[in-house]
């Protein structure tokens, strides 16, 4: 009972992070109207880094030579994926945002195929053909071309993969500590999005308190916040749960921009949108061991 309701919790917090991702769509079309790109991405970054730092700095003692190694390559990664999401929202639908950036769900054991020479899954062929499709439904115009921000919506999906691979090569070594892996690359991105952010643009404060507001929200509950409590809750609730309640992420964003930014898809948007996700639920779900598991329970209990 107290492990069922110890995963209820987990699953919980999980869910709130991926409302918070959701939201973060329609928060950055705000934010963009008076930030730009880099300016907005390193106070998100920047602030999210000293947050982490000044609220566990005992954890920060002791970083290895792999650990901050593998942390460049995450925070650069980490970087592309942002910006790609951040230039993205501009340029496309919040709706067609959320369900792009989401991609990575699918793309991962794609470079994980690519790379590591792991034999992908049977169904990964039929998922990624049915991700083809649904992207086409929501995003290809009458010519048939793709809109600029859906193209850097999908390279924020491919950046997102890539980090995740990179994560994995990395916390799989003895010496590196995963916590300190992510606090040091969220300031690898802060880095990188203030040098570009002075390079490319005029940073200064948010002129609003709609856009501080947003911003603050975006680093605390979407940056932040997610980076405390996922790696809290993931070792309360098991993997199948964890990606069901994140592939929500896109629903979550379609949801806050249709009834707060009064955004529409056509017919054969919201077509492509549900073969999206069912391709990304399908991605995460084993049937199969998810059948036996429930049948071995059912023995169990029998006995």
């Amino acid at each position: 009972m107290q492990k069922s309701s110890k995963q209820t919790q987990a699953d919980m917090m999980l869910l709130l992070v991926t409302l918070c991702w959701g939201v973060s769509y329609f928060m950055m079309d705000i934010c963009l109207q008076d930030l730009g790109t880099f300016t907005l991405n390193m106070f998100r970054f920047v602030g999210a880094f000293v947050l982490v730092m000044l609220l566990f700095p005992k954890k920060m003692r002791g970083i290895s030579r792999h650990t901050a190694k593998y942390a460049v390559w995450v925070g650069i990664s980490l970087y592309f994926t942002y910006i790609g999401a951040t230039v993205g929202v501009q340029f496309t639908s919040l709706s067609n945002a959320g369900f792009l950036c989401a991609m990575s769900v699918v793309i991962t054991p794609v470079l994980d195929w690519i790379f590591k020479h792991r034999i992908p899954p049977r169904k990964l062929t039929l998922v990624v053909l049915a991700c083809a499709v649904g992207i086409g439904l929501m995003t290809l115009n009458e010519k048939m071309q793709f809109n600029i921000g859906d193209l850097f919506c999908l390279g924020c999906a491919v950046a997102n993969a890539a980090m995740a691979v990179i994560d994995e090569t990395a916390v799989a070594q003895e010496d590196v500590d995963a916590f300190q892996l992510g606090w040091l690359s969220l300031g690898v991105c802060g880095l990188l999005c203030t040098v570009t952010a002075f390079l490319a643009e005029s940073p200064h404060l948010p002129a609003s308190a709609a856009t501080a507001g947003c911003t603050v929200f975006l680093m605390i509950f979407c940056t932040g916040l997610p980076f405390i409590v996922q790696p809290i809750a993931q070792q309360y609730t098991s993997a199948v749960h964890v990606g069901v309640i994140f592939t929500m992420e896109p629903v979550f964003a379609s949801i806050v921009a249709f009834a707060l930014a009064g955004e529409r898809l056509l017919p054969r948007g919201y077509v492509g949108a549900v073969i999206l996700l069912f391709a990304m639920l399908w991605m995460e779900i084993d049937l199969r061991s998810l059948l036996s598991g429930r049948k071995k329970d059912e023995l169990d209990v029998h006995r």
